[in-house]
């Protein structure tokens, strides 16, 4: 991802200014220097980029702090906090809310990506639980209906479209009229892509929107326009209400970040960022947590959401007891594996660890990882309930490791080395958190509730370094 060229950019000019001897005017002014060089290339705009370093500089009057003040965090803190106010609107976008039927409308260039973005919004809602339908009132652009209809098929999603009625309007009054009879509560209407100098496909959404008065309207944008982004996104608001913008291709431009200031220059908020053409590729910006991940200071919160969100409550109780007995047998590793695929794209999940640099799991080395965990999980299918449920590392005989590979199509070697990660994971759980006190809830929030900051650094170190865990799962330039 490109933008982990500007997270990495900024955090090396914060480490350097970390590492000086003595914090003067001369190494801020260096570490200022990188991190404005660092935005620009990224096509921030300058005056923004000029504003952020003189208020920085404002802040950290190396002059007048008292002695004992720690300079070097409190320079981290200015420029952490300065890059959220750059990307923060100030404004709330409106939320959608389970069992209340909420019509949602995507507006936005041509080849922004819309579409495909339409049936995202959809699958990540279904996964937390909505019930999504999609209608394609695109009768402008040729294959849109065939397009949407295949990704819908794909996602299980309900949709409607029409081959051969031309009017976009009825097509759109229809399908919410449809849906809201099957009592879905989250109904995406799909328009033709446009851009500002076109008034008759302009004149075509504002119909659209007063036919179907949806609660939210979505701009989606292409990052690769930076900071053009601000043109076209204000004049998107003026013609209807947009409430809310989703950046797409943020995975493949050095543009992303001024596209993302220039959005929120509109006070538009941004809810989603576009990383890849996949179906989960797809992140919710927030903007705190995001620079946060940006500068490599991870992201605790997001990432124990989404470990709630693929492990069920009832089910961690049983499994922090299991976890702080030392029990850990191949049936839990192999369900481990399930809630890792769930939690989506590697690069995502580690980027909320601190100290972690999305630099060190290049894009597309996170398909080798997921490739790797699936083989795995491939051999675990040709084993019986008694290997799986066993804690007995000496159960795995000769015979019974060649009848896997042949059953699950592997060599042995690779069965075998996938026996020597799960006695790695099993003696790591037994030796740390064995004894680990749980409460009574068994919520994942016991461990770090019964730890404290140095206690989890520590037990962090013992597991082994991120590079270690990049290079078992295919990263880290491995």
């Amino acid at each position: 991802m490109v933008l982990a060229q500007l997270g990495g950019s900024i955090s090396r000019a914060l480490q350097q200014m970390s590492n000086a001897t003595v914090i003067d005017e001369k190494v801020l002014n260096e570490c200022l220097k990188e991190i404005t060089r660092a935005l620009l290339q990224s096509d921030v705009q300058f005056k923004l980029v000029a504003d952020m370093q003189t208020n920085i500089k404002k802040i950290v009057n190396l002059d007048h702090l008292a002695a004992g003040h720690d300079k070097r965090k409190i320079i981290q803190q200015a420029v952490f906090n300065e890059l959220c106010k750059m990307l923060d609107p100030g404004k709330p976008s409106f939320a959608p809310k389970k069992g209340n039927t909420s019509v949602v409308m995507f507006v936005g260039l041509q080849g922004s990506g819309k579409t495909t973005t339409c049936t995202k919004y959809a699958h990540y809602h279904q996964k937390k639980g909505w019930k999504p339908a999609l209608v394609c009132a695109d009768t402008f652009r040729a294959g849109a209906f065939d397009q949407l209809k295949q990704n819908a098929a794909k996602a299980k999603i309900p949709f409607y479209g029409s081959y051969m009625e031309s009017d976009p309007v009825k097509i759109a009054v229809e399908g919410v009229e449809r849906f809201k009879k099957e009592n879905c509560d989250l109904i995406i209407v799909d328009t033709s892509g446009r851009h500002k100098q076109e008034a008759a496909l302009f004149e075509e959404m504002r119909q659209i929107s007063e036919a179907t008065n949806p609660d939210l309207v979505i701009f989606v944008m292409d990052s690769s326009i930076g900071q053009a982004a601000f043109d076209q996104a204000q004049a998107f608001k003026q013609s209807v209400a947009v409430g809310a913008v989703i950046v797409t291709k943020m995975d493949g431009h050095a543009k992303g970040g001024g596209a993302l200031s220039a959005v929120a220059a509109t006070k538009s908020p941004v809810i989603f960022i576009g990383t890849g053409e996949h179906m989960d590729e797809v992140e919710v910006f927030d903007v705190k947590p995001f620079v946060s991940r940006l500068l490599g200071m991870g992201d605790l919160s997001g990432l124990m959401d989404k470990i709630h969100g693929v492990v069920p409550r009832d089910q961690q109780p049983e499994l922090l007891e299991k976890l702080s007995e030392g029990h850990f047998t191949l049936r839990m590793m192999y369900e481990q594996f399930q809630n890792i695929l769930k939690m989506g794209p590697l690069n995502q999940v580690f980027s909320m660890l601190p100290g972690f640099s999305a630099e060190l799991m290049p894009k597309g080395s996170e398909k080798e990882g997921q490739a790797k965990i699936k083989r795995y999980m491939t051999m675990m299918d040709s084993m019986t309930n008694k290997e799986l449920d066993s804690s007995n590392p000496k159960l795995m005989n000769e015979s019974r490791i060649l009848r896997i590979a042949r059953g699950s199509g592997h060599q042995v070697r690779e069965v075998m080395e996938m026996l020597e990660e799960y006695k790695r994971l099993t003696k790591m759980i037994w030796s740390k958190m064995k004894g680990l006190k749980t409460s009574k809830k068994g919520d994942m929030s016991a461990l770090s509730r019964n730890m404290n900051a140095q206690q989890i650094m520590n037990l962090m170190k013992q597991m082994g370094s991120t590079k270690d865990m990049m290079g078992r799962f295919g990263g880290g330039g491995n």
